[in-house]
């Protein structure tokens, strides 16, 4: 298969242990912030879901600026662009519809792989009505965001170098899937469901050369989900 647009990356394997060597002192410094916010802010801080979404936040933004710095002051070269946030230039429709389509395609999968249910941590952060717009927000943009930027936009073009396309999709998928792992209790049925949406994340990046068009599927996928969980809770 052929990419619509060069997605090979200039960064190495160096560089992703610079980024993993940033994941600890990110989730200390995020401890830090919220510490320094619940002192400030008493009682914005006294919910749980702000509390939670906001320190997960905040971990967010600590590892983009991780990426940031590693692409533009390494190699001195627009985040952004290297990093695959661009407009796609084919197959927006698609990736604007197909969240919901394969959203519902993974769901049947899992029910004919009877799939354990079991709520999820962000099931539990939602006690009323603005608490449930944060959550919205964090599962529908800042999540498939920062994930998209992490896996499709920089581990995925750094694998595909070495070992060509559906390898590194494929690659990028188990550890997107496997940072779910506990947020889904490690069933297997449930990681080869994130693990395949992972995978047609990968390839919508791949085929449209756009980082910005898999977090737009992934958006879409989560709403998907999102609004099954409105309708049967209510």
């Amino acid at each position: 298969m052929t990419p619509s647009r060069d997605s090979r990356a200039f960064w190495g394997f160096d560089d992703l242990a610079l980024f993993l060597g940033a994941v600890l002192p990110a989730w200390l410094l995020g401890m830090l912030l919220i510490r320094f916010g619940r002192a400030m802010a008493p009682g914005a801080f006294s919910n749980n879901a702000v509390r939670v979404l906001a320190f997960q936040s905040a971990i967010y933004a600590l590892l983009v600026g991780a990426l940031y710095m590693v692409i533009a002051f390494r190699y001195r070269r627009p985040f952004w662009q290297s990093i695959g946030w661009v407009a796609p230039e084919r197959g927006k429709w698609w990736c604007i519809f197909g969240g919901p389509a394969l959203a519902i395609g993974l769901s049947v999968l899992g029910v004919v792989l009877r799939t354990p249910a079991i709520p999820t941590p962000v099931e539990s952060l939602i006690s009323g009505r603005g608490s449930l717009l944060l959550v919205a927000f964090f599962a529908v943009v800042l999540g498939p965001v920062f994930e998209e930027l992490l896996f499709r936009g920089f581990l995925q073009p750094l694998l595909q170098r070495p070992l060509g396309a559906w390898p590194a999709i494929l690659l990028a998928a188990t550890g997107f899937a496997l940072l779910h792992g506990q947020e889904y209790q490690w069933f297997w049925q449930q990681l080869l469901v994130v693990g395949l949406a992972g995978a047609a994340f990968g390839y919508a990046r791949y085929k449209t050369g756009s980082t910005a068009a898999a977090a737009l599927l992934h958006g879409g996928y989560n709403l998907t989900f999102f609004v099954g969980y409105l309708i049967q809770t209510r």
